[in-house]
């Protein structure tokens, strides 16, 4: 008798949860325990220090300020890469934003002047995109050249238009604008007393999270949340819609794209205005709530530290908003305090140092894991030798962050496949 042969199908090959090539997304539950041990070590940190101020209801307000324009940029710069077109001229567009806003806010209402920094930061948009995806000009080439040019605009019409007449009566000079009248802030009534309340008891980690809290819900500008409504609006228009569909397929691969009779030009053109739209009004926000006056050099580099928080979140909103956090946090610690609070948070960088080195070289990493060792006992010398940190290592802060953050998360990094490409329509027949 012969045995009759089935023929069966291999094996399915396992499915990778969380992202394509292996690489791990975190889950809702893991999210929560890492800012929960983020709560715990900066709770850690101001009981050991006695820095009260890390915590403080006035240290997250700050930091919430300085997140927004830096996020915003950082929005920005996600839509045009989404679509495939790499935006270095989100600084020049920002710098617009600051200017517009500034001088149509102090002529009329700021409100008016939040929509004229936006279409400052649009004009910038359209520029790069007829650059980039009409010419075919190379994406950093025309970001650096918008950004010199918006700088020289600014500088010379700030002379120009509020060094003269009504504008200099006011207040105004050839490097700052007349002052801008405040957008309205909202405090949540009774919740913010009672936080402030369990913020002063400098209880282990409850005034810690009650200080948190109380940043965030006290005296909290419009605008901000105008700026969180886009974050979230953002996901569902390009994750959940089939118009981000389509302007994300423009960033992965062009050419299929228009084979499926996706105009991929006008998604580009979109993309790249919508992103100079969003960093004006990033820009707008520094100056009509920030500082309520533009000021020459005002942005200070948020553009690119704007670029790197959405490097950091790996190109998703989520993500990015976590990274704007991080670095506004930075930013505000210059000015609350700065020596004090930053030489305390050395010693939580040691911990997250020899943390880092304790994995990598349990990993057999051995190299990686001993560099981490090394800096952390610089570290911890440092901070055991030192009282306070130089007021000149307190201004660059946020740099020396964004340096740490983008080199620590850089191997787990997927940038859309074409992004940066030039696109030519046909290109694939």
């Amino acid at each position: 008798m012969t045995a009759t042969a089935t023929s069966t199908p291999p094996p399915a090959a396992p499915k990778v949860s969380g992202g394509k090539g292996g690489r791990t997304r975190f889950s809702f539950p893991v999210i929560l325990l890492i800012i929960a041990g983020a709560l715990l070590a900066l709770s850690a940190v101001r009981a050991i220090t006695g820095a009260q101020d890390v915590t403080s209801a006035g240290q997250i307000s700050a930091a919430l300020a300085m997140a927004v324009p830096i996020g915003l940029a950082g929005l920005g710069g996600l839509w045009a890469e989404r679509a495939g077109v790499v935006n270095i001229g989100l600084e020049g567009m920002m710098i617009l934003g600051t200017f517009f806003g500034a001088w149509a806010g102090w002529q009329t209402d700021p409100w008016i002047g939040v929509l004229a920094g936006i279409v400052g930061g649009m004009l910038g948009g359209l520029l790069h995109a007829f650059a980039t995806v009409t010419f075919g000009v190379d994406h950093i080439i025309s970001g650096i050249a918008i950004n010199i040019l918006a700088l020289g605009f600014t500088t010379y019409f700030a002379k120009l238009w509020f060094n003269t007449g009504d504008a200099a009566a006011k207040g105004g000079s050839p490097k700052q604008s007349p002052p801008a009248e405040d957008i309205t802030t909202v405090t949540v009534p009774g919740l913010s007393d009672w936080l402030h309340s369990l913020e002063k008891h400098h209880w282990f980690l409850v005034s810690d999270v009650a200080g948190i809290l109380g940043g965030l819900v006290t005296n909290v500008s419009l605008l901000t949340l105008v700026a969180v409504a886009l974050f979230v609006g953002t996901f569902f228009v390009l994750w959940k819609t089939s118009f981000g569909l389509r302007l994300r397929s423009c960033g992965e691969n062009p050419v299929a794209a228009e084979s499926l009779g996706v105009n991929v030009y006008f998604y580009k053109y979109v993309a790249v205005i919508v992103s100079g739209g969003l960093a004006g009004l990033g820009g707008a926000f520094l100056s009509l709530v920030t500082s309520h006056i533009y000021n020459e050099g005002q942005t200070g580099g948020r553009g690119y530290i704007g670029l790197a928080a959405m490097i950091f979140g790996n190109w998703r909103p989520g993500g990015l908003a976590m990274g704007a956090g991080l670095f506004g946090f930075a930013d505000a610690l210059q000015l609350r305090n700065g020596g004090e609070s930053v030489h305390a948070l050395l010693l939580l960088l040691v911990v997250m140092l020899a943390g880092l080195a304790a994995w990598k070289l349990y990993r057999r990493s051995y190299v990686p894991g001993v560099i981490s060792a090394v800096i952390a006992a610089a570290v911890l010398i440092w901070y055991l030798a030192t009282d306070t940190v130089p007021t000149e290592f307190v201004s660059a802060t946020p740099y020396v962050v964004t340096l740490l953050v983008l080199s620590l998360s850089a191997q787990r990094l997927r940038m859309p496949k074409a992004d940066g490409m030039r696109y030519r329509k046909g290109q694939g027949k």
